[in-house]
């Protein structure tokens, strides 16, 4: 009997292990077909799909971009210059917890469109910023810092141009403040965000940061186990 038992969870153990051998890179085509998809309609609006390539931009856990934890950023190029960003912003203060979005920037500081990733907003009311619920979120396609004024990026009720979701005025500031925050980390930060992506590193907010007011890339980034990411010795 014991044999017995023995066998069989061996055997069962194997299944387990050929299931996870042949189902997982399943599993992860599909999640990333899925990404894809969401992707699709951002990627779009910056640039004809077939001109576009992206690199992503990993940052460290210090950083303004709504959200706490490490950060993605997809950079964006169309005929290999650069064209616009996808960032992902967590925003902290909605109805019934943080509101995750995907938010595409073009290099002009547009917004080319915005996703809801994730949510818990209340059915009827703050879930109607989802795009199949309602058409507020398309209504800041296209705007920008200067379209209206950064003081201007709030809802009515707070003195902005935005009109909120009826009944759902927490989850509505909380999204136009992502949105907001997000095109100012955009405005100030571009041009050392690309050019991060050329150095081999995972680059911090300081470093973006002390990039984005000198214009080189400076030493305290978090890179590979505390390695001086300065490109060139002593230059910077």
């Amino acid at each position: 009997m014991a044999a017995t038992l023995g066998l069989t969870a061996v055997l069962c153990a194997s299944a387990v292990k050929l299931f996870h051998a042949v189902g997982q890179p399943h599993v992860l085509a599909a999640a990333q077909a899925f990404q894809e998809a969401r992707l699709r309609p951002l990627l779009a609006a910056i640039g004809p799909l077939d001109s576009l390539t992206r690199e992503t931009l990993e940052l460290a856990r210090l950083h303004d971009l709504h959200g706490k934890g490490p950060a993605t950023i997809e950079l964006v190029y169309a005929d290999g210059e650069p064209a616009g960003l996808l960032l992902t912003a967590r925003a902290e203060k909605g109805y019934a917890g943080p509101i995750r979005l995907l938010i595409g920037v073009r290099v002009d500081g547009t917004l080319s469109g915005i996703r809801v990733l994730e949510h818990s907003e209340t059915p009827g009311l703050g879930d109607r910023i989802e795009p199949g619920k309602s058409d507020w979120l398309a209504r800041f396609k296209g705007r920008s810092l200067a379209d209206p004024d950064r003081a201007a990026w709030a809802i009515a009720r707070d003195g902005g141009r935005f009109d909120q979701l009826t009944g759902a005025s927490i989850t509505s500031r909380a999204v136009v403040r992502a949105l907001r925050d997000t095109l100012v980390y955009v405005d100030e930060r571009l041009e050392a965000l690309f050019a991060a992506a050329t150095v081999d590193t995972d680059w911090s907010l300081n470093a973006i940061t002390r990039m984005a007011a000198t214009g080189r890339p400076t030493r305290g980034a978090h890179g590979p186990a505390g390695a001086d990411t300065c490109p060139v010795r002593g230059e910077c």
